[in-house]
């Protein structure tokens, strides 16, 4: 039996009843990891040998009747996490020699779960940009066309997933990363609240790996069923020890509703920045007409959402001063300072993003809260909102290093590639927690994928979603 599309409920199953070792597990993936990763070019640094270690030693485990929630499951993590024995560079050449002394903290909770780490997967250089490919390690490919991107920057887990290497993943989202890899490849990825999943050890090599409070970024599961999202995220959730104590125990509160018919459901398809290619709107439209069958309730506009223009231009301001921090600007202000003061398109919204004063990042501040107590009186009438991801499916590689000057096709006209951000922004400005689903194949046998988005610390909720959704129209699906 083929263990290795099987989603890691069904292993630990399997694995309980006694139908199959987690030797066999590993050997199984390992040897898919050795015959089909040569065109995919997902797992960046193998570690197949401490890997078998890990499985006897599960398998030993279970045999005294030890359970603990992933015991045995073979798994993969983004390169960006330290491991202790494995280089961390985030693609970074500069880095190549670095090797950490201790494990992040959800490499750590995945082996105290009983996770039987096979490697990382490949990211961007610096976790930048929606595409994997770095000189490091090379270019990761989708699974369902080669020639085009698996997304980034958690693009080598989507790749791995997709591809059986491994049944479970981690990565990281602030401009998507997660989310936008999963809807490219067809699985799944949930980005948590922000804060409620640890980060230490998700850090560049030359930094010290502290417990630090991020602005919108999160790390996050991503796996190949809804269920299965749930079911990592409750491992990796919870405080940091470091500033919150062991002793915390954290509880989210359940999902809102049990059946697809109690749900109220907001669907979005359009964005005053940049149009919705055909191929991403029947995928909404697909989950729209499942909800309404279902018995959902299903609105299309509503004067509670907050201004999705100002939305865009925050999360861009926020985003791009947090990418500049440390770096010369004064060009830049010059260029800042010469934008005429009613512009505000995307790309003024960048530079002025860039050149934030701390005096006008407490502004933009201001004006995020305001748009989260908007999205506090939304959730009140709502329970989910479904949207795209980004406007496309997987796009073609592109590799030019000026990502400011590099173009998104979107049926045929060309848009500024960054402007794709402002559907994965629409969650990560005020850091509430988005599902991204798989939907099916559309333009050119591609999948597609949409984001849940749910309430602030209710992620419950929207992978309840996901996991009903999935049982309406089908989840992921193997690259053919």
């Amino acid at each position: 039996m083929d263990w290795n599309l099987r989603t890691a409920e069904e292993l630990t199953a399997a694995l309980s009843a006694g139908e199959v070792s987690s030797v066999e597990l590993t050997d199984e993936a390992i040897a898919a990891i050795e015959r089909d990763d040569k065109a995919i070019n997902a797992i960046c640094v193998r570690d197949f040998d401490r890997a078998r270690t890990a499985a006897r030693a599960a398998d030993d485990a279970r045999a005294r009747g030890e359970d603990r929630p992933l015991l045995g499951v073979p798994v993969t993590v983004k390169e960006c996490y330290d491991v202790v024995g494995l280089p961390t560079t985030w693609g970074l050449p500069e880095h190549r020699d670095y090797v950490p002394a201790e494990d992040a903290v959800q490499v750590s909770r995945l082996k105290d779960a009983g996770a039987v780490l096979l490697g990382k997967t490949n990211v961007p250089k610096g976790l930048t940009g929606l595409q994997s490919s770095n000189e490091l390690y090379g270019t990761t490919n989708n699974p369902w066309d080669h020639a085009r991107t698996s997304g980034g920057s958690s693009g080598g887990s989507a790749a791995a997933l997709a591809s059986g290497f491994g049944a479970l993943s981690i990565g990281t989202d602030i401009g998507g990363s997660l989310r936008t890899p999963a809807h490219f490849c067809g699985v799944y990825g949930h980005k948590p609240t922000l804060g409620l999943v640890a980060n230490r050890g998700m850090v560049l090599p030359s930094e010290p790996a502290l417990p630090v409070d991020l602005d919108m970024a999160v790390v996050g599961p991503m796996a190949r069923s809804a269920r299965d999202l749930e079911l990592l995220l409750d491992v990796m959730a919870g405080p940091d020890p470091l500033t919150r104590g062991i002793a915390y125990e954290l509880r989210l509160p359940p999902a809102r509703h049990e059946q697809l018919s109690d749900f109220r459901v907001l669907v979005l398809d359009e964005h005053p920045f940049i149009p919705t290619g055909n191929a991403v709107r029947a995928g909404v439209d697909r989950v729209a007409g499942a909800l309404a069958d279902g018995g959902a309730r299903v609105e299309r506009r509503t004067t509670l959402l907050p201004d999705l223009a100002e939305a865009a231009s925050l999360y861009t301001q926020l985003l791009f001063s947090g990418s500049i921090a440390r770096f010369p600007i004064e060009e830049l202000q010059n260029r800042a300072a010469e934008l005429d003061p009613d512009d505000q398109s995307l790309d003024a919204a960048r530079l002025r993003g860039l050149v934030l004063s701390h005096r006008d990042w407490m502004e933009v501040n201001h004006r995020r809260e305001l748009h989260r107590h908007g999205w506090r009186q939304l959730f009140a009438e709502f329970d989910a909102v479904v949207c795209p991801v980004t406007p496309t499916p997987a796009f073609p590689h592109d590799h030019n290093p000026d990502l400011l000057a590099c173009r998104l096709d979107i049926d045929g006209v060309e848009y500024p590639f960054f402007d794709q951000l402002v559907w994965a922004g629409l969650a990560t400005m005020p850091g509430l927690p988005a599902t991204a689903v798989p939907t099916g194949l559309f333009a050119e046998g591609l999948p597609v994928g949409v984001q849940l988005i749910g309430p602030m610390f209710e992620d419950r909720t929207p992978l309840r979603l996901a996991e009903l959704l999935e049982q309406q129209i089908g989840g992921f699906q193997a690259p053919r």
